[in-house]
């Protein structure tokens, strides 16, 4: 890539920097809030991991700005081990340090519902119902009418076109069930998508264009909902993908992937950027419940096995665990980065 390229190229990148700053920082945002109404002491709030680049103290908390942008943390008194003093983490009932550790992640599903639903009342959305059928495609010649809602798809249900065209996509030509919702009655069919070759691509066809609405913000909201929780599925989908070994190297993409994404997508303008921010928001909060050590969901784990068994782990060896947990991390994410650089997805 030629400097010039990359010179004209550095707002953008700055804007996508900016944007997935944002979603850690309202996420830290969330703990942060959580704590104080919870009696915590918070000391420290920082953006970014790494060296310091410069703080600014407050009343109790020192609040900084680190090398790498990314990440970020809430550091609160008596986190990693015992502490005497009644405003320590450690030293909360469970249900208060549980309220803390799930702000977070929830903190970044409200924001996606929030964002998804601002796009949503700017510009519209596609909602699946058959607003229009191509002529001589497999829809039409199975019986599928204009006005029909697509309910299910191979026995999943379907509240959004992105669930629809997830189905599809995982279906690879094959045949596809599919309940339709017409006036009230529910009717059934089974189709088989058209395959055809769109610049040295193949590509599975059904002929069903979806209705564009323009929803009250209100709805739009709804629809945020709706959005949100077909992200999270999407992402449990992967998981299983992955687990089951049907993913490859170019499904994952790590800090690099997600900054280059970020740069192309602020470039489109503010809407598709916003948009792409509510994704990234729904990815972080799942990763962050992820029960695995260092994470909001490990402590969530600890805290719930805390409260059923109505015993206390030993605060010194969770707070090494975590220790331990978050190197771990920082090499996955070494290593991630490297993948990005070696084997990019884009």
């Amino acid at each position: 890539m030629s400097l010039e390229i990359i010179v004209k190229n550095i707002p953008f990148i700055i804007m996508g920097l900016l944007a997935f700053s944002v979603l850690v920082i309202w996420h830290e945002l969330g703990h942060f809030i959580l704590a104080k109404l919870n009696g915590v002491k918070v000391e420290e709030f920082s953006v970014g991991m790494g060296k310091k680049i410069f703080g600014v103290n407050g009343k109790e908390t020192e609040y900084n700005v680190r090398m790498l942008p990314i990440g970020g943390y809430v550091k609160m008194l008596g986190e990693e081990g015992e502490c005497k003093d009644e405003r320590a983490f450690a030293n909360k009932a469970n249900w208060r340090r549980l309220t803390i550790v799930a702000a977070g992640p929830i903190f970044n599903f409200i924001l996606a519902i929030l964002l998804f639903g601002m796009v949503y009342s700017l510009t519209g959305t596609l909602v699946p119902n058959v607003a229009e059928l191509t002529k001589d495609a497999p829809a039409i010649s199975v019986g599928i009418k204009e006005g029909d809602k697509i309910i299910e798809a191979n026995e999943k249900k379907i509240n959004t076109w992105t669930d629809f065209l997830v189905v599809m996509s995982d279906n690879k030509g094959e045949s596809v069930d599919l309940k339709i919702d017409r006036e009230g009655e529910i009717i059934e069919f089974n189709i088989v998508p058209k395959e055809i070759e769109e610049e040295g691509r193949t590509r599975y066809i059904v002929g069903i264009a979806p209705e564009v609405i323009k929803p009250s913000f209100g709805k739009a909201l709804e629809l945020g909902v709706k959005e949100t929780k077909s992200m999270v599925q999407q992402t449990f989908g992967f998981f299983g993908k992955a687990f089951k070994g049907k993913a490859s190297k170019d499904d994952v993409g790590g800090p690099v992937t997600i900054f280059k994404l970020t740069g192309r997508v602020a470039k489109a303008g503010l809407l598709p950027l916003i948009n792409f921010m509510a994704i990234i928001s729904v990815q972080l909060a799942i990763f962050n419940i992820l029960p695995f050590p260092a994470l909001d969901g490990g402590w969530i784990l600890i805290l719930i096995l805390q409260m059923i068994t109505g015993k206390k782990f030993n605060e010194d060896i969770v707070g090494k665990i975590n220790y331990i947990g978050f190197m771990v991390l920082l090499g996955l994410m070494v290593l991630v980065t490297i993948k990005d650089v070696l084997y990019p997805v884009i």
